[in-house]
């Protein structure tokens, strides 16, 4: 048997953990991580090469029923996905079960040609005796070709459901060299990192409304690299608790960036945050385009 290659879309609602798995998979840190949901705004591409294939994984947005047209963007961009793809991993939380955001999805997959795999994520989180009736509860709502339940965090059966995959993927090339493990560059890598720690520091509206831009990128003698990035929000008020008494909210999301930067890069990195208010940016089109969410790159 020749070798084999091919695009597998992981969608799921927000929070089930998508860009955990992504992650485990790849070995590296490439998808930001978050307790919020929808942390996801562009499609992720994770790759991951063996012997005997080549996994191409778009980790899209969480599906929602969306609120600005952000969110338009999201959801297009992940059900555009859904028409370009050799496999489907539809992700769900085993803890929180059944519920109509999961129906929401079932609809949209309907007319999807591609074979559907039902992923039962965060099996750590339950007692087995639950995973039975939550399965048996979704073999009767979807045409899914397996289903298996994992833990992403843990890493328990991910094996297992790579081998599966791989029986399904077309024969094909290498699309990436071995080495490479995702198609964004680093300077989208490296804004992904900041806006995970706004996440990871900041509640309520605050991680919604934030988007940071790249400002510099420059590699110095001594490998060390100098960085100037901006945190675009929509409210002052909103840059007030950004900025933190004395500056002490950005100096820790800038230290715990850098941390994943330096790792990322192999070098060391200097880091220059600042804060910008662009009041609704998220309903506006032509900022949306500037800040990177591009319809037509989909």
């Amino acid at each position: 048997m020749g070798y084999k290659s091919g695009f597998i879309a992981i969608i799921g609602r927000p929070n089930v953990g998508k860009s955990t798995f992504l992650n485990r998979v790849i070995g590296q840190k490439i998808a930001i991580m978050s307790d919020k949901p929808q942390t996801t705004r562009n499609k992720i591409q994770g790759v991951y090469t063996t012997d005997e294939a080549q996994y191409i994984f778009i980790d899209t947005p969480g599906i929602h029923k969306p609120k600005h047209k952000l969110g338009d963007f999201m959801v297009k961009v992940a059900e555009n996905t859904l028409n370009e793809v050799d496999a489907i991993l539809f992700m769900i939380n085993a803890k929180e079960g059944y519920g109509k955001g999961d129906q929401y999805i079932l609809d949209r997959l309907q007319n999807v040609k591609s074979p559907i795999f039902l992923i039962v994520n965060k099996i750590d989180l339950v007692h087995p005796d639950e995973l039975l009736p939550l399965i048996d509860l979704y073999k009767d709502k979807g045409n899914f070709q397996e289903i298996i339940p994992i833990s992403a965090l843990e890493g328990n059966n991910i094996d297992r459901l790579l081998q599966v995959l791989k029986e399904y993927l077309p024969e094909g090339p290498k699309y990436y060299p071995e080495e490479q493990v995702t198609d964004h560059p680093e300077r989208f890598i490296i804004t992904e990192f900041i806006r995970e720690k706004v996440l990871q520091l900041t509640r309520e509206e605050i991680p919604h409304s934030i988007t940071v831009v790249m400002d510099n990128l420059e590699r110095r003698e001594n490998n060390t690299v100098f960085i100037q990035a901006t945190i675009i929000t929509e409210r002052k008020s909103q840059k007030g608790i950004l900025i933190g008494k004395q500056g002490k909210m950005l100096k820790n999301v800038g230290k715990r960036a850098r941390e994943d930067i330096e790792a990322l890069l192999g070098s060391k990195v200097y880091l220059e945050l600042w804060v910008k208010v662009k009041e609704d940016w998220r309903n506006r089109e032509s900022q949306l385009y500037e800040y990177g969410f591009r319809q037509e790159d989909y």
